[in-house]
């Protein structure tokens, strides 16, 4: 397949991206697992603006409660009077808002709460477009500077067999070319990729000239294979920006019953080793007194190459808190002991030793 080639686009501003330790996830505007009213909303987006030291920076996308993300995050923004030029939008485009004719939205059913639409994966050149000028619209006028193709995972997942996901990898292909003329017209500034398989970030890496990457459920302290790690290496050495996300695989490490988006119950062979997992894991968090969050946190942001972490909260309380576990004191043993107990794969003191001296 033909490896595309992003196009010279004279006059463009071509500054690296540079982003916060921390960005906002805004799921939790979108009703993930509970529905927030108006105040609370307003709320987390007034402190994440209050305690961003320069430009804020929000992650969201169409999926999230159906534009519903989009659209809060508009409108708080519009009453806070928040100018375009302080705020950094990454708006993850594959998703468009569509008109709901079931009890329930009928993508990721029991995940997201009282939303009025349902949302579909329009993965193509004229569906990437058209989720752009939806989402500009959800969000009362504002830009987003970084766009990027949602989910090509799951909508490769879609394939009846070999030739199909061919076929569907040639619509995500076409949507990228979307993006380079939205480039090009000087519309974005970044062009990325978010999956929860990162795999596909990987085989798109190969494809496509990306400036960003992120990658969801996937580089977190319980989860982080070697190849991925390699592969998180490899594009920091080429330039490209490294977000990871969902470090906490849906709340699950810090106490829900929520993994990876989906309610999972004992009773099975995987999920009771999850729970043994998170059992041992809050036992040496009790010993060394620290609150799991933290450990998690700063696991996720100490992976070499990685650059950013989005974070993402239904409280605005936690906004604060959030952005303290990047100065959380975890003292070496321990993650020694995390090692010596098979409850991490990686010596991560080394890690924090090679970041302290790069």
């Amino acid at each position: 397949m033909k490896k595309h080639q992003e196009p010279e686009v004279k006059g463009l501003d071509k500054a690296p991206l540079s982003l916060p330790a921390i960005i906002f996830g805004t799921s939790g505007l979108g009703n993930l697992f509970v529905a927030l009213d108006e105040e609370e909303k307003l709320n987390i987006v007034s402190e994440c603006v209050r305690l961003s030291d320069g430009k804020v920076v929000f992650d969201s996308a169409g999926k999230y409660g159906a534009g519903l993300a989009l659209e809060t995050l508009g409108k708080c923004l519009r009453k806070l009077n928040i100018s375009q030029e302080n705020v950094i939008i990454s708006n993850k485009l594959g998703w468009l808002r569509t008109e709901l004719k079931t009890e329930e939205p009928t993508f990721e059913p029991g995940v997201w709460k009282n939303l009025k639409y349902d949302a579909v994966q329009k993965i193509s050149y004229k569906g990437i477009i058209e989720c752009f000028d939806q989402g500009n619209e959800l969000l009362s006028g504002y830009i987003p500077q970084m766009v990027s193709v949602h989910d090509p995972d799951e909508y490769i997942s879609t394939a009846k067999d070999h030739h199909h996901a061919e076929e569907l990898y040639n619509d995500i292909l076409a949507a990228y070319e979307a993006l380079y003329d939205l480039k090009k017209q000087g519309k974005v500034k970044f062009i990325g990729v978010g999956a929860k398989n990162w795999k596909i970030i990987k085989r798109l890496a190969n494809d496509v000239q990306l400036d960003w990457i992120m990658i969801a459920n996937s580089m977190t302290i319980k989860r982080h294979p070697q190849e991925l790690l390699d592969f998180i290496a490899e594009m920091e050495r080429k330039g490209v920006y490294v977000v990871n996300s969902a470090v906490f695989h849906s709340g699950f490490l810090v106490g829900s019953n929520h993994f990876d988006y989906r309610l999972i119950e004992r009773g099975t062979s995987q999920n009771d080793g999850l729970y043994k997992w998170r059992e041992h894991f809050f036992e040496k968090c009790n010993k060394f007194n620290i609150k799991p969050s933290e450990a998690c946190v700063q696991f996720a942001l100490n992976v070499p190459g990685v650059k950013s972490i989005a974070l993402n909260t239904t409280n605005a309380a936690r906004v604060q808190s959030n952005l303290g576990m990047l100065n959380a004191n975890i003292p070496p043993e321990f993650w020694q002991e995390l090692k010596i107990n098979d409850l991490i794969e990686v010596d991560f003191v080394s890690w924090l030793q090679q970041a302290a001296t790069a």
